[in-house]
């Protein structure tokens, strides 16, 4: 990783004013999102990396910081993955801390602990790892400075390598969705979106920031990349100039149309599914009636609640619909995780291969009302004898 330097403040500098420096449309959308998420009034935890995004998204909200009431914290995670470098990102995030007068909270994590024991398959590769560990250390740190939102520097470019790879390896329409502006509890927010990288590196060059630069955003060894330095480029030149604004709008509709969706989920789980001691128990009665996407739907949320989603595909989706539709007595069907769902004299149910049990998940209530808002996949469901 190598550093860019531009001028960083001075530590003694009022840095928090309203309208200091350069504003460009950066402040006036990051204010547009920020009123948009009700942060105004509330205290926000920055997650600051230490690059470009995360950098511009610290000094943007500081400038809006008394303006809209705002008190502002700053986290750090250092996954330790890259030695000295990965200190001298700590190093800027806290001068930039300083400069601004703002609290600060460093984690340091160790991926490589979520990776050891068990089989390949059940372990999380190296960025699930790293995105767990990351997000664990920062709700910690939010809680230790009494901050009721963490503010992460999602952009609109983030968004569209999203949709368009999810696209390329064969994703379902919730692929589509992309990267939400905020968790259904609110607690993770992403204002800066509807922002281009462009505008963000205009916004860092003219306030004069500094910033580090991860020497592996220039390889073309992930997909991430290539798609990034040579195909959305192209796209853009050649299709549409508007192309980051344009996936946007897509994620924003198909996420409008998931949500609707996954509400018609919920009432069919109240409905149908039953935690019992030996599984889950499913009520297939009908199921043959059912839209091909509520049943799939339906599958998914069964296997996830199972939890044997992480190594389901579209064909494991296919043929638990084909199995809650056809499936004689006394049949089963494997499925990833070790999972297994039978037909017997009691209908159906999907449980490990008999040595373990279906749980209900942590804080599962008896109705299905509020769940979009509690992000508890298991809520609502009814609990019943073996």
């Amino acid at each position: 990783m190598t550093s860019r330097v531009v001028a960083l403040p001075s530590a003694g500098a009022d840095l928090r004013a309203p309208d200091f420096g350069y504003a460009g449309p950066v402040l006036r959308v990051l204010e547009t999102s920020v009123r948009r998420l009700g942060l105004s009034g509330r205290a926000v935890l920055v997650a600051v990396s230490g690059g470009v995004d995360s950098t511009a998204l610290l000094y943007g909200l500081a400038s809006l910081e008394r303006r809209l009431g705002l008190r502002l914290a700053v986290g750090h995670v250092n996954h330790g993955l890259r030695g000295a470098d990965a200190d001298a990102d700590e190093a800027l995030v806290r001068a930039h801390a300083a400069a601004l007068g703002l609290a600060m909270e460093a984690t340091a994590v160790r991926p490589a602990t979520l990776r050891e024991g068990g089989s390949s398959r059940s372990r999380p590769t190296l960025q699930e790892a790293c995105r767990r560990l990351r997000y664990d250390a920062l709700e910690a740190q939010a809680c230790k400075l009494g901050c009721a939102a963490i503010a992460t520097a999602h952009t609109a470019d983030d968004q569209a390598e999203t949709v368009l790879l999810r696209v390329l390896r064969g994703a379902g329409g919730d692929g589509l969705t992309g990267i939400a502006e905020q968790t259904p509890d609110g607690r993770v927010v992403r204002p800066l979106l509807d922002v281009s990288r462009a505008e963000i590196l205009d916004f860092a060059g003219r306030r004069g920031l500094r910033w580090r630069e991860d020497a592996s955003n220039d390889s073309d060894e992930y997909a991430r990349n290539r798609l990034r330095r040579r195909w959305l480029p192209g796209l853009a030149r050649e299709f549409n100039p508007a192309l980051l604004r344009t996936i946007a709008r897509l994620a924003e509709a198909q996420r409008k149309d998931s949500e609707w969706m996954e509400s018609l989920v919920d009432e069919a789980v109240k409905q149908r599914f039953e935690v019992a001691e030996d599984g889950l128990r499913i009520d297939a009665t009908g199921f043959e009636h059912l839209p091909d996407a509520l049943a799939t739907r339906l599958a998914r949320r069964a296997l996830r609640l199972s939890g044997g989603a992480r190594d389901v595909s579209k064909i494991h989706l296919v043929r638990v619909v084909r199995f809650l539709r056809e499936a004689a007595p006394g049949r089963a069907l494997e499925l990833p995780g070790r999972l297994m769902l039978r037909r017997d004299a009691r209908g159906f149910r999907l449980a490990m291969h008999e040595s373990s049990r279906c749980r209900a998940p942590s804080g599962a209530r008896a109705s299905f009302e509020g769940n979009a808002k509690s992000g508890i996949p298991g809520a609502g469901l009814r609990r019943g004898r073996a």
